[in-house]
Parts: C-alpha cells; structure tokens; sequence
C-alpha cells in the first residue's frame, strides 16, 4: 500500500513554517527560535520514522499532484530519497542550532530563517522527487532560497559572490531544464526508475548523449565539477551557518545527488554503458578530485582552503557513481553522508574561531587550540577523516571507492584516491600542526567572565555532535542503520524482502 501522507509533512514542516518566520519582528526572538527549532525537531521524528518503515518494513510513500497533461509532481520516498532526507533533516537541525547562537544579536534574523527554511524545503523536495519535472522545479526552488543567504551581510564582497552563484546557478539550471524538455519531447517519460527509465529506447544514441550532457553538466554547476567549480569558493562570504549549509547539506549536495538519479534512473548502467558516457564521467570526476586538493593548498582562507575541499571531495560520490561497480556505489553514497559530516564540522568551527578570536587565516592558527580545545578537537576529527584515516568515515567511504575501482577494471581509481589522500593530508595537517604544537604569537584573550566553555554552548554542541558523528560512522560502520549499511541496501538491494537497488 503506497501512502501520501508523510512526504508531504516531511516536506511541510519547513516550507510551511518560512512564511511565519518572514513575517516575526526582528524582536520575537523566542518565538523565531521556537519555530525554528520546533520544525526541525518534528522533521527529523518523521524522517526517523519514515527510514524506519522504508527500511525495515518494506512500506511506500508516494504524493502525487496533476501538474500538466501527462506529468505529475511527485515525492516519492524510495532508499536513496530516505538517504538525502536523514542527512539533511539531521543536519538541518544542528545548523539551526548553531545559527541561533551565531545569529545572536544581528539584523535581518527574520528574513535569514525564512529563506533557511525554505532552502531545506527546497532539498528536501530534491530528494524525495519522483520525476525530473519535480526535481528541477525545487532544483531552482534552490537557487532562489540560498541567494539572499549568500548576500545575507549585504556587504559589496557579499553582492558580487550573490551575482557570480546566481550567474553559475541559473546558468547550470537552465542546461537542466533543456535537457528535461528534450527528454519529454523525445521520449514521453521523465520518471525516475531503478536500472534506468530508458532501459530498451529505440532513441539514437547521439541525442541520448546530447541530452545526457545537458542534464549533467547542468548538475555539475551546483556540484562544483571543474570547469564549472568558481561560484563555491567565492560564497564563502556568506556567514557560516550558510558556508555549512551551502557544502554539506543543500546546493552541492542537490548537484552530486541529481547526477546519481540521471545516471542510474533515467539512463541505466547497461544504456550509459553502450554510449560510452560513463568513462569520461568518471575521468571528469577524477580530475577534479586532485584540482580541489591541489588549488586548496594554496589557500590561507582557511574557510577558502576548506571551500577547494569541498570540490575535490564532492567529486568521490560522482565518481562511486560512474564506475558502475557495487562496491564504488556504496562507497560514492556514503561519502555523500560522510563528506556531509566532515565538512559541516569543519565550517562550523571555522566559524567558532572567527567569532571567538577574529582569525580568518591558517597562519593565524598558531596555538589556537589551547584557546578552543573542543573546536580544534572535533575540527581535528573531522580533518583526519577527510584525509581517510581509519577508522573514521572518511576511510571507510575512500576504502569501497577503492575496491569498486579494483572491482571495475579501473585500477587507476586507487591511485587517485592515494593522490587525494597525500594531498589531503599536506593542507590540513599543517591547520592541525598550528593549533596544537605552535606557540599564539601573543596569549589569546581569555573566556568571558563566569562562560564555562570556550565558545557559547550552541556554537559548541553542533560541532561536537557532528564530530562524533564522523568517529561513530567509522567505528560502527558495520551496524545495520549505519551510512555503509543504508548505502549497500540502495546500492545492491542486500536486505530480505525488499527489492534490489540501482546496480545489481
């Protein structure tokens, strides 16, 4: 039995409340920070209760609305929507957290919680969408929600990043929409269907690759594929709470993930294959895994450095995506929650020290984590994750990606991820080695008078929860409702009685 019920009030509970919180004075407080907290609560309850049905009672759920003659808006919540959704409620909560703390005290909290809200709408409606119809029109929903978050500070820096994300973004979603229109006219069907929708077309084959570059050099905007990477280090003038939100949860994220549903629900394995588009996706992918690493090395913004991560480690799920190999599946849908938990942690303290000390440089680290240990200490978790240290999540997700590259005839997959790794390791050990090991140029300014913690508990709870979030998806990566177990269960439809995932 399919129910519509709980997509929709999954979907509800933020798109709803963003007109109440647009229309709060900035002196409701209290309330704003009620509603805000109180949605997302609710949210993340019926996504725990949601993935608990998907994935362990066989149910599904699935709204469906007339929108033109022959297509519906739909929400379907199948495994891979259960996925997106559980990072994104999670993470939508403990970024609510910490934006109330950083947001203390500063203008316009009304109008930066509204479009907050209406921006994990919007990825919430990505990933629960059914048909490409749906998933473009949130897509943009999107792009619209996070600009005025990147111009929040309306400050000329923050107008000129707001110009470049929407001339990328706008540009990326009108490629998408030319693809979706050709694909309709072309082949009557825009659903999104396990082992591809297009399994059997009689189409040719060039203007299935035509369509296939337009829908996925479309997503790669948002993906930050190179070439068409430059918006996301420019944003980083958006205050923290949006940089988390921006690399972690929303827009790179809804880039990564549309190329997942185009590449195995629209085309298939078997069609991708025979048209000879997956190789150069992959090799794409590859080639901006090392970018990334190699341009963040240059970077002494250490929210810039952190930004030219985040191109090259958004790449790995794009890369799991085009080998065509079980296990380099589980590992790209891993990455997708793990890179997720890394990097949210990373910015969230980076925003801790900026707020705390005004440092913004690597090389003002120097002794920093005396002043904030628990911000370096979750900072320091995270980083050693991402460069795949075991046993933290980082090197479970580049682990599988190894073994999928091996499993795939394409053994050069290992020595890119050995690349990154090294290449990882020589940007942010040296954060790491100037904040333990180096002595502040002169002694850091003490906590204020009666504070019990180096930071405002809710600037300091987020990072922390998210920090042992990265050790427990390593260290119990084998648990059945771990991020490894989830992703096999998409990947490979390895739990009985429910039916079998994107590759079999």
């Amino acid at each position: 039995m399919t129910e519509a019920w709980l997509p929709l009030a999954i979907l509800g509970t933020s798109l709803l409340v963003s007109p109440i919180i647009f229309s709060l004075p900035e002196e409701r407080v209290r309330t704003r920070t009620l509603l805000n907290l109180g949605a997302a609560t609710l949210k993340l309850a019926l996504v725990a209760w949601l993935a608990w049905r998907v994935g362990f009672r066989g149910a599904a759920y699935e709204a469906r609305l007339p929108f033109v003659p022959g297509i519906d808006l739909v929400l379907r919540a199948d495994p891979l929507a259960v996925l997106f959704v559980s990072l994104s409620s999670a993470l939508w909560l403990l970024t609510t957290i910490y934006a109330v703390g950083y947001l203390d005290g500063a203008p316009n909290r009304s109008r930066f919680f509204g479009f907050f809200s209406l921006c994990v709408a919007s990825t919430i409606g990505i990933a629960m969408a059914g048909n490409l119809l749906t998933f473009l029109l949130f897509y943009e929903l999107l792009t619209i929600a996070t600009y005025p978050l990147v111009v929040h500070r309306e400050t000329p820096e923050a107008r000129r990043a707001g110009r470049i994300y929407l001339a990328y973004t706008l540009g990326g979603g009108v490629l998408v929409l030319a693809g979706t229109a050709w694909l309709w006219a072309a082949a009557g069907t825009l659903d999104f269907v396990p082992q591809g929708v297009l399994a059997g077309t009689t189409l040719d084959g060039a203007t299935l690759v035509a369509i296939f570059l337009l829908l996925v050099g479309g997503l790669a905007v948002k993906a930050a594929m190179v070439p068409v990477h430059g918006w996301l280090p420019i944003a980083m003038v958006a205050p923290a709470p949006v940089s988390a939100l921006l690399h972690a949860v929303a827009v790179v994220k809804a880039g990564a993930f549309g190329i997942i549903r185009v590449v195995h629900e629209i085309y298939g394995i078997e069609l991708a294959t025979r048209l000879g588009v997956a190789t150069p996706l992959a090799a794409l992918a590859a080639f901006t895994i090392l970018y990334g690493s190699v341009r963040a090395l240059g970077q002494d913004d250490l929210k810039k450095r952190l930004a030219f991560s985040t191109v090259s480690q958004v790449s790995y799920v794009v890369l799991g995506t085009a080998l065509f190999s079980p296990l380099a599946a589980i590992g790209g849908l891993m990455h997708l929650i793990h890179q997720g938990l890394m990097k949210i942690t990373m910015f969230m303290c980076a925003g801790n020290i900026a707020e705390t000390l005004h440092v913004y440089k690597v090389s003002g680290l120097d002794g920093v984590g005396r002043r904030l240990p628990w911000t370096m200490g979750a900072f320091t978790v995270a980083a050693l994750g991402m460069i795949g240290v075991p046993p933290l999540a980082g090197f479970v997700s580049k682990w599988y990606l190894a073994a999928g590259g091996l499993d795939a005839g394409a053994p050069w997959v290992v020595a890119v991820l050995l690349g990154s790794s090294a290449l990882n390791a020589a940007y942010f050990l040296p954060i790491l080695h100037r904040a333990w090991f180096r002595e502040p140029p002169e002694p850091w300014p003490a906590p204020p008078p009666g504070a019990r913690l180096e930071a405002p508990w809710m600037l300091l709870l987020p990072p922390l929860a998210t920090g042992l979030l990265v050790a427990a998806a390593g260290l119990l990566a084998s648990a059945p409702i771990s991020p490894l177990g989830w992703a096999r269960f998409i990947a490979t439809g390895e739990i009985p009685g429910l039916p079998g995932g994107l590759i079999q």
